[in-house]
């Protein structure tokens, strides 16, 4: 696995005209060589590929990274990185310049000899297919979210907080396999629905209020992301149009996403559908995002996504909302994997309109 994506690496360095790259951001590093620890950088050539790491994770790297030679640093990361491109013999080697900040990329290319250390490029794009494999992990990570949501319908009730909703999730994640939550759990109910990313405060659940769940597992280092809104007792007239329009935007999001649809064109189909229903200017946010090694990736669903054709095994979120100041909100999310002719869902909890305690 690891070893392909290496062969998908060293491609892209020869479209960019590079023999060499420093990979720092973690997610890569974990994509790239299988590395879980942190404070280490990759150094990779065309035929050479190294993992510049301190005393703590030696060990580690070796078991977890058998396609990299370890190399161990005493007196600093930085200046090891650069001893390490000048030992491959590298002359031309980019950075990833979204994730290595201008202090450390000074230092590294003031140590260097005879190096063009002055290319910035991004490796986020050559993670935006899934494999199956990775599919794996995030489906997983999606099941682990169902039975959460499954187990907080049994537990929410009038006069418990934000706050206690979103800890009862993530600790049944947690006892579920979840290695942590994959964001700040959002819960957001009543008049705090109309924030979309209202993360869980001490305010209490009242009779008669949206309450909507944002919140994600990570499982072997994947994310999952699915929201759910839901009424604390009976909803008013209001409550279930909003909720029937952010329904049927959701459902109309899903069915657009297959194979070689763009990203700007299923968020500006949802986006009208949402507009002719009169409440255009209460979605303010894109469609959608991917979800992996971190919580947002690319491709996107938004008016300024950048792509132009989706393509099977690549995952985004659907997650419409209306947010209404001073009222409140409603979001319902799903992720899917594109496939041929489609999409498959991957949140299997239940969307139509759950009214606890009636």
């Amino acid at each position: 696995m690891y070893k392909d994506r290496l062969i998908g690496l060293r491609e892209y360095l020869r479209e960019q005209e590079l023999d060499g790259v420093v990979v720092s951001k973690l997610e890569n590093l974990h994509y790239f060589s299988g590395f879980t620890g942190d404070d280490s950088m990759l150094v990779i050539g065309m035929n050479t590929a190294q993992l510049v790491t301190d005393f703590r994770y030696v060990e580690q790297a070796a078991r977890e990274a058998p396609d990299f030679k370890v190399k161990k640093q005493e007196k600093g990361l930085l200046k090891r990185v650069a001893e390490v491109i000048n030992e491959d013999g590298l002359s031309r080697v980019g950075f990833e310049g979204g994730s290595l900040c201008y202090d450390w990329h000074r230092k590294i290319a003031g140590q260097l000899h005879d190096v063009d250390f002055t290319h910035s490029v991004s490796l986020d794009s050559l993670r935006q297919v899934k494999s199956q494999e990775e599919l794996a992990c995030i489906r997983r990570a999606m099941e682990i979210g169902d039975e959460a949501f499954e187990y907080i319908l049994t537990y929410i009730r009038p006069g418990i907080s934000e706050l206690d909703v979103a800890a009862a999730l993530e600790n049944c994640m947690r006892q579920k396999g979840s290695q942590r939550p994959s964001f700040d759990t959002i819960v957001a109910s009543g008049k705090r629905g109309s924030l979309p990313h209202g993360t869980a405060t001490e305010k209490l659940i009242n009779v008669g209020e949206f309450v909507t769940m944002d919140y994600g597992a990570v499982y072997k280092g994947y994310h999952s992301d699915m929201t759910r809104t839901v009424c604390m007792g009976r909803a008013d007239e209001k409550q279930r149009h909003v909720y029937s329009t952010v329904l049927k935007a959701q459902e109309l999001g899903v069915s657009l996403v297959q194979p070689g649809a763009s990203g700007k064109e299923v968020d500006r189909l949802v986006r009208q559908q949402i507009a002719e229903a009169g409440y255009g200017r209460y979605f303010g946010h894109g469609l959608g995002h991917s979800v992996g090694l971190e919580i947002h990736e690319e491709p996107r669903l938004s008016p300024s996504s950048t792509c132009e054709a989706l393509a099977e095994n690549m995952l985004v979120t659907v997650e419409p909302g209306i947010y209404i100041p001073d009222w409140g909100g409603v979001r319902i999310e799903d992720t899917v994997v594109v496939k041929e002719g489609g999409c498959e869902i991957l949140t299997h909890s239940p969307k139509e309109l759950i009214e606890l305690g009636v």
